[in-house]
């Protein structure tokens, strides 16, 4: 750790602190943080505490070592049922079948658990594979309520100019007309 810096790790629905080894939101103290957001003081109030964290937005956790591990962005974290999902745990599942060359896992509307875990798949050329095929062999990997409910096929997943998986463009037409977003 830095001299003078400060991290917490803490459950990003509460604030409050969780175990060593727990996942949760990473959050900073320091005489270096920055001072908040140019001209946008409800940007700057929604990332900065009133005892000066820094909400970090990046979900992970710190062993027993005192290491840091992040393993998703908390906008990308999807809650079905009460349960925390991380994408990347289930993209890791669904990228180790055979005919999947690319995959994003994003959370989209359930009226019964909140969110629902949905699978985007590009196929590798010349492969096939089906959703319910997709979705068995993720359960065969991982805990029933991380997999997928549903699969969709597309192309190419859509990425920004430096290569990044652009999930709110994945997420937009599932949460379309809706009044929030999980």
């Amino acid at each position: 750790m830095l001299p003078g810096a400060q991290v917490r790790v803490v459950d990003p629905a509460t604030g409050q602190d969780v175990a060593v080894g727990q996942p949760g939101e990473f959050w900073f103290r320091s005489a270096q943080r920055m001072m908040g957001y140019l001209n946008r003081p409800d940007d700057t109030a929604e990332t900065i505490t009133e005892e000066g964290w820094l909400r970090s937005g990046d979900i992970g956790h710190v062993d027993g070592d005192g290491f840091l591990f992040v393993s998703d962005r908390v906008k990308d974290m999807i809650i079905t049922g009460g349960e925390n999902v991380y994408s990347p745990e289930v993209e890791q599942a669904v990228a180790e079948h055979p005919a999947v060359a690319e995959v994003a896992v994003i959370g989209v509307p359930d009226d019964r658990w909140g969110e629902n875990v949905k699978a985007i798949v590009a196929l590798r050329p010349g492969r096939q594979a089906t959703g319910p095929e997709i979705i068995e062999f993720t359960r065969e990997r991982l805990a029933h309520y991380k997999c997928p409910g549903s699969v969709d096929f597309i192309d190419a997943l859509p990425r920004n100019p430096s290569g990044k998986i652009l999930k709110r463009t994945l997420r937009a037409p599932y949460w379309e007309g809706r009044d929030r977003q999980i």
